[in-house]
C-alpha cells in the first residue's frame, strides 16, 4: 500500500507539472482596406478605397495590456474627379502610391483578457504608436507611368530645392478595435486606425505651381511627361489653371491614411504559466 500510494503522488505530481498553458506571445495576419485623407482629398470621401494585407506579433504585458508589432503593404491613391469642388475638378490631379509600413503600437483593453478564460472573451481597446513607411507616388499619361518624385512636379529639380522629399516618412497609428478569442489560442479583431503621417507629399501635392516655364520641352512633338503632369487642367478646360504662384495644394497640413483591419491570430501552447497572469491560459 506504501508502494502504491508514492506511485499514485509520483503520477498525480507529473500530471500538474504537465498542465498545458497558452504564452503570452501572439502571431497573425491583417487583411482589410485602405483610404488616403490629403491635398486630393480634403473632404475626407472614401471613393478609392486600396487593399491592405500584412502581418504582426502582439506581446502581453498584463491582461489589459500588449504591445504589438506589425508589417502593412498597401496602397493608396486618389483623384480630382472624385471631388464637388470646381477647383478641385479643374486641378484634375490624380496620383497612386504603394506603401511598405512597419509599426509598433500599444493596445490599452478596457475588459480584462485572456484567450481560454470564459468571463475574459471580449475587450474594446484603444492603440497608438509610431512607425515608418515607404511611398513613391506616380501618375498615369498618354499610357505612360511615371514616378512624381522624380519628376518634381511641384519644381524641386527647377530651382524649388525647399519641396524636395524623400521616399521615407514617419507616421503615428492612433486608432480603436475589439478583440475577441474563438476558441482557446484563437483570437479574432477588428481594428480602425489613422495613420498620422510627418509628409505632405504622400500625393506629390503641397504647394504652388512653379509654371509652365520650369518644364521645358525638349522636343515639342514629345512632351516632357513634368510638364503635362504638373498641370493637367489643360485636359478638362482650355484655360491652363497652373500660373506660377497659384495654389496647387495645402501646405498647413500633412497627409494621412486611414486602415480598416481584421486582424486573426494564434497563441502557442505552453507548458509554463505567463507570470503576468495567475492561472495562466489552460488548455480547455
Amino acid at each position: 500500500m506504501r508502494y502504491l500510494f508514492l506511485l499514485l503522488t509520483l503520477c498525480c505530481g507529473l500530471s500538474a507539472s504537465s498542465q498545458t498553458y497558452y504564452g503570452g506571445n501572439e502571431f497573425g495576419i491583417t487583411a482589410g482596406g485602405t483610404q488616403y485623407f490629403g491635398d486630393l482629398n480634403n473632404h475626407y470621401g472614401f471613393q478609392n478605397i486600396r487593399p491592405a494585407v500584412g502581418a504582426f506579433a502582439r506581446f502581453h504585458l498584463t491582461p489589459y495590456i500588449a504591445l504589438r508589432t506589425n508589417i502593412l503593404y498597401t496602397q493608396v491613391g486618389y483623384s480630382d474627379s472624385y471631388n464637388s469642388n470646381e477647383f478641385e475638378r479643374l486641378r484634375n490631379l490624380s496620383f497612386k502610391s504603394n506603401v511598405l509600413e512597419a509599426s509598433a503600437m500599444a493596445e490599452f483593453n478596457f475588459f480584462r483578457y485572456a484567450t481560454g478564460e470564459i468571463n475574459s472573451r471580449f475587450t474594446p481597446y484603444l492603440t497608438g504608436g509610431v512607425g515608418v513607411f515607404k511611398f513613391d507616388p506616380y501618375a498615369e499619361v498618354n499610357g505612360g507611368t511615371y514616378k512624381l518624385r522624380d519628376l518634381g512636379t511641384e519644381g524641386q529639380n527647377a530651382g524649388y530645392s525647399d519641396r524636395k522629399y524623400s521616399g521615407y516618412s514617419v507616421c503615428f497609428p492612433v486608432g480603436m478595435g475589439i478583440k475577441y478569442w474563438l476558441r482557446p489560442g484563437l483570437n479574432l479583431g477588428i481594428e480602425l486606425a489613422d495613420r498620422l503621417t510627418l509628409t505632405d507629399y504622400l500625393d506629390d501635392v503641397s504647394a504652388t505651381y512653379v509654371g509652365t516655364a520650369a518644364f521645358p520641352n525638349a522636343d515639342p512633338l514629345v512632351p516632357n511627361p513634368a510638364y503635362l503632369l504638373q498641370d493637367r487642367s489643360r485636359e478638362v478646360s482650355p484655360v491652363a489653371l497652373g500660373r506660377e504662384g497659384k495654389q496647387r495644394g495645402n501646405t498647413t497640413t500633412f497627409d494621412q491614411y486611414f486602415v480598416f483591419a481584421i486582424n486573426l491570430s494564434i497563441q502557442l501552447k505552453s507548458y509554463r504559466c505567463p507570470n503576468y497572469l495567475k492561472g495562466g491560459y489552460y488548455l480547455y
